[in-house]
């Protein structure tokens, strides 16, 4: 068939002026055969990873011509979840401030702008703001804007900051002067990370390869210069990837190097720009460690430390010092050791006190670790905040200041709005600086959460935390929206969200899984649910949906499940394997094309996902991931309703694996769900970068579930 014809007949199908019935797209044929260990597969859809084929930008507008066919009805519905929505955000606001070096540094949002402003002032009362960056102005032409680095000199003097404008998350990195306004001269592409040395004229950034956007060299500038900037050192290992910072003390230059499993710290003096780095361990396999810096009592340099977190004593990681003079690994002393059920997540060094970021039991704690103690373990020093609630989120706020005796932390749950305090490490005193505005009387006694366990296969207790208003029944008649994850180790947060009231109040519940092969139980958690255990990120959770369903939180013919990226593949593999469990799948931009991805190095991500997936080069490897592949094992049968999102522009799931399991599941389904497929053409993987254009989205997944859940208004 034609295919320019065929476009033509997709697109003209869904013409408003008709009262035909809009039919989907088709996207043609092309077999492209693969054979690799002795197996062979055809793929007909390859021919839509060619971007620059207009016949691919007409597929992807032809099925978004669909889509928005099929959900004319409910834009009334969208216009009223988007208005409670934005009826519920205080949209000019500010955040809290934090202090570094005698200012104040705060963004600012004001009603109609897509984007914060960026300012900072003098601690001193009623003095000036000073404008830093209106993110407004500089997304003046663009779709998208996203920040990533804001950095600013010892001095106070320049502003070192990058941004995308595609969605593509490639930075181009600027240097502005604060004290006139004006940009300089530097104009540096694909920056991932930046720092500024003590000096207030060189800057160190790291930079991604152009092709597979693995972050693998650093370079020092001067600005100013004219001079072409130092390479200080390359990445050959194409599994590693490049972070350069700064010491909290502001001593040192940090350059971390790390794969999924294995990472090399190297450092020098900040005040010494033009030195070498230093390796304060060399890489060895499966050994991670992690480096922070204290200058010692009065900055005595005979005191002075580096503090080490290490996973070589036990896969949830302890901690060890050891002197900067003496840095080589046989001097590290142990002094928090291993916790088999503490996951040691993270260590930040104050002046007088550690702060350590910990998993228990599938639950954040920060501990304070006082190192102004006499008592012989660090451990006995230590205390952890104490939060009530069942199931919730704490993590470490904005800390730039070395001296601070406050940590600033940010607490939520699924009931408790986000909440900014200062903890006194010394009295333990919280102040609350600022609780997330949720306007229109919104009533925390009206909604309940709960932590849950599945049970899974092998026996393993799977968390579950869950929210609903009180008033939902619980006789398994009320629909229910199940998330999930579980891939890189990474921690759905239990976090609170103004617009999930939408939800909420019109009778849905809303459950997270902390399913294996996320962070939630730490290390060994991820470990049991990467590689060959990939499966149990999946049996896990139709394991979770199960359980919700025997507890008459829910039942089948009311089950929604939603996932992204690494959770969009989980979306399509548990799709796979039981179909009839799930009523709708919401499915962003999801990594459903896991073999053919795997299998093609040039793509950006792939080789340092080995460590996650495994390598398809190894038939073993292979064989495991085929056999959950979502557009490798889909089939002819009945799959649920699906709503299908990416963006044209996403680095790290291409457009193109979403696009090509649409086209596939249209020939094989045999229900008459709907399969929609929705492209944003101007943005990347997280979506819309503005803020309103972000709750338009939300509301059009949104008035998607509930009318196909029956629920209209």
């Amino acid at each position: 068939m034609n295919p320019d014809a065929k476009t033509e007949t997709a697109t003209s199908s869904h013409d408003a002026t008709t009262d035909t019935v809009p039919q989907p797209p088709v996207a043609r044929r092309e077999p492209v055969e693969h054979a690799l260990h002795g197996d062979r597969r055809v793929d007909h859809y390859a021919w839509l990873r060619q971007k620059e084929n207009p016949d691919v930008i007409a597929y992807l507008e032809a099925e978004n011509a669909y889509t928005d066919a099929i959900l004319r009805p409910t834009e009334q519905l969208q216009e009223k979840l988007y208005q409670e929505m934005l009826g519920r955000i205080q949209q000019t606001d500010f955040t809290v401030p934090y202090r570094l070096r005698g200012y104040l540094y705060f963004t600012r949002t004001h009603e109609g702008k897509q984007y914060p402003l960026h300012f900072r002032r003098r601690e001193a009362e009623g003095s000036p703001e000073e404008l830093l960056l209106d993110l407004n102005q500089l997304a003046v032409g663009h779709s998208f804007l996203a920040l990533g680095s804001l950095d600013v000199s010892d001095d106070d003097r320049l502003l070192a900051y990058s941004i995308d404008t595609t969605g593509y998350r490639q930075y181009m990195l600027y240097v502005k002067d604060l004290i006139n306004g004006a940009l300089l001269p530097e104009k540096i592409e694909r920056v991932t990370s930046a720092a500024w040395a003590a000096d207030n004229r060189s800057l160190f950034y790291t930079v991604e390869d152009e092709t597979t956007k693995r972050s693998h060299r650093v370079y020092r500038h001067a600005i100013g210069s004219k001079e072409p900037d130092s390479l200080l050192y390359e990445e050959g290992d194409e599994r590693f990837r490049l972070e350069v910072e700064r010491s909290r003390s502001k001593d040192f230059i940090l350059l971390t190097i790390a794969s999924h499993t294995t990472s090399e710290v190297r450092f020098l003096h900040s005040d010494q720009p033009h030195s070498d780095f230093q390796i304060i361990a060399p890489r060895e396999d499966n050994h991670e460690y992690y480096v922070g810096h204290h200058p010692g009592p009065a900055g005595d340099a005979a005191g002075e430390v580096f503090y080490i977190r290490t996973n070589s004593g036990g896969r949830t990681f302890r901690l060890m010092s050891v002197p900067v003079s003496a840095f080589r690994r046989e001097s590290w002393q142990e002094i928090i050791p291993n916790r088999r059920q503490v996951m040691l997540a993270a260590a930040e060094v104050f002046k007088t006190h550690l702060v350590l970021f910990e998993r228990e039991g599938g639950l954040p704690f920060l501990r304070i670790v006082d190192l102004t103690s006499v008592a012989p373990e660090l451990l006995e020093a230590s205390h952890r905040i104490v939060f009530a609630e069942p199931a919730y989120n704490a993590s470490i706020g904005e800390n730039p200041e070395f001296n601070a005796t406050h940590l600033r932390f940010q607490y939520e749950s699924f009931v408790t709005p986000r909440s900014i305090f200062d903890y006194d490490v010394r009295t333990r005193e919280r102040i609350l600086r600022k609780q997330q505005p949720v306007l229109g009387g919104y009533d925390p006694a009206q909604y309940g959460s709960e932590r849950l366990h599945a049970t899974a296969s092998d026996g393993t207790r799977v968390p579950l935390s869950v929210v609903y208003r009180r008033d939902t029944p619980r006789d398994g008649s009320a629909p229910l929206l199940l998330y999930g994850y579980g891939s890189y180790g990474l921690s759905m947060p239990v976090h609170f969200s103004s617009n999930r009231l939408s939800l909420l109040d019109r009778g849905v519940i809303f459950a997270v899984a902390h399913i294996r092969g996320g962070g939630e139980l730490g290390k060994p958690w991820h470990d049991a649910g990467r590689m060959k255990k990939k499966r149990n990120t999946f049996t896990d959770f139709v394991a979770s949906a199960e359980h919700l369903i025997a507890q008459r939180f829910t039942s089948q013919r009311k089950l929604v499940i939603e996932g992204g990226s690494a959770g969009g593949l989980l979306m399509g593999a548990v799709t796979n394997m039981r179909p009839y469990l799930f009523r709708i799948v919401i499915s962003h931009v999801p990594f459903v094309d896991v073999l053919n991805t795997m299998l093609d190095a040039s793509l950006p991500l792939t080789v340092g996902e080995y460590e996650e997936w495994g390598n398809p080069q190894i038939a073993d490897d292979y064989l495991e991931m085929k056999s959950y592949c979502p557009y490798t094992n889909l089939q002819r049968k009945a799959y649920p309703t699906m709503l299908v999102k990416t963006g044209l522009n996403d680095s790290q799931v291409m457009y193109w694996e979403p696009a090509k399991y649409v086209a596939k599941l249209r020939t094989l389904k045999t229900d008459a769900n709907l399969l929609l497929l929705k492209t944003n053409m101007g943005a990347g993987h997280g979506g819309a970068s503005g803020r309103y254009d972000y709750l338009r989205e939300i509301a059009f997944d949104y008035a998607f579930l509930l009318t196909q859940l029956g629920i209209r208004e």
